[in-house]
């Protein structure tokens, strides 16, 4: 055998051996994946499961949720329907839920508040993480000529927000900082979607607000900010559930709550990918996404003790200023810390 056709048989036999390695490798990593995903759609009881269609609230803002169809891929192989129902705010939500439209959608702290009040029969899922600089999506707003200087300018002014929105909240503490009442201010309620073309035309003197439109107003110019919600005692966002459906189905639920999560959590990770994702649903430039997601706060927190004492403190607050008839009672809106505990997976944080 020559010397030169050794190493031909050598190189020959490395690569057929390098292609069997890779082929099992790739076998194995196939295995892997479907038995874990095999393990994500059984992690649920069918007696756990009392509905086939998952009715899911979102908001104009847009939902990545949605956009990336987490839930469908998750649910499809346990034959489960996922619909989706869009709504100008918060407020308009949870009207929907309180006559049985959704089961699941994501507010502010304050329309859960108003929909209790209003005797609607809904439970607090999951919260939404409060991250560092959490606010500054949201403002007390005037044009950029206004004479209006400081919040405590908006005196006997006309200011615009969509009532039990988490704006609501915003603009009473804000008032309450710089000494003022509720008494003190013209309310005239309509949803940000509504809103906004009105305030861009400088028709509107104070506009109380939060992104995709605040981030939309600042690039194109049109705004000069009083306050931001940074700072505010507010416990953040919730998931909120029809309270029957949650009962009834906490092994869906579950799932759900670890897919919200995880999808979270990778836009926060990869925040230009989310841009690329989000941008063609909302419509809206690319810098004015940039300037939406960087200031967006990612993923849940676990329904604890202390949360609902932070939310309590809000609903006690309406209550004191007169903004709620009656007093209303968070844990009536709970579940049982066996119920969390079949709902809340355990990637979730506690914090």
């Amino acid at each position: 055998m020559s010397a030169t056709f050794k190493p031909k048989i050598i190189r020959r036999l490395t690569l057929f051996f390098l292609s069997a390695l890779f082929s099992v490798a790739a076998s194995l990593m196939l295995v892997s994946c479907n038995e874990q995903s095999q393990n994500n759609t059984s992690e649920i009881n069918p007696s756990e499961i009392k509905t086939q269609v998952l009715r899911m609230g979102y908001q104009q803002a847009g939902d990545l949720v949605r956009i990336t169809k987490v839930l469908e891929k998750r649910l499809e192989p346990l034959g489960i329907k996922v619909e989706w129902a869009q709504f100008a705010q918060g407020p308009q939500l949870m009207e929907a839920m309180n006559v049985g439209k959704i089961d699941l959608g994501s507010v502010g702290e304050t329309p859960p508040i108003f929909a209790q009040a209003a005797g609607a029969k809904i439970v607090y899922v999951a919260g939404r993480r409060r991250t560092e600089g959490s606010g500054k999506g949201s403002a007390i707003a005037v044009p950029p000529d206004s004479p209006i200087k400081s919040v405590k300018d908006i005196k006997g002014q006309q200011v615009v927000f969509q009532k039990a929105s988490a704006s609501h909240f915003f603009i009473l503490r804000a008032l309450e900082e710089v000494g003022l009442k509720p008494d003190d201010i013209k309310v005239l309620s309509i949803p940000n979607v509504e809103a906004s073309s009105a305030f861009l035309e400088g028709k509107i003197p104070v506009w109380v607000t939060g992104d995709p439109h605040l981030a939309r107003a600042e690039k194109l110019g049109k705004v000069r900010i009083l306050r931001t919600a940074e700072g505010l005692d507010s416990p953040g966002g919730y998931y909120i559930g029809g309270k029957q459906f949650a009962i009834d189905n906490p092994g869906l639920l579950r799932i759900v709550i670890e897919e919200i999560d995880k999808i979270d959590r990778w836009a926060e990770a990869n925040p230009q990918e989310a841009i690329k994702l989000i941008a063609p649903f909302q419509k809206l430039p690319p810098d004015v996404m940039e300037l939406v997601v960087s200031r967006r706060s990612y993923g849940l927190r676990a329904i604890s003790p202390d949360l609902i004492e932070e939310q309590q403190r809000v609903a006690d607050y309406f209550h004191k200023n007169g903004v709620i008839p009656k007093a209303v009672n968070i844990k009536e809106a709970t579940l049982t810390s066996e119920q969390y505990a079949a709902i809340t997976p355990p990637s979730i944080s506690q914090k």
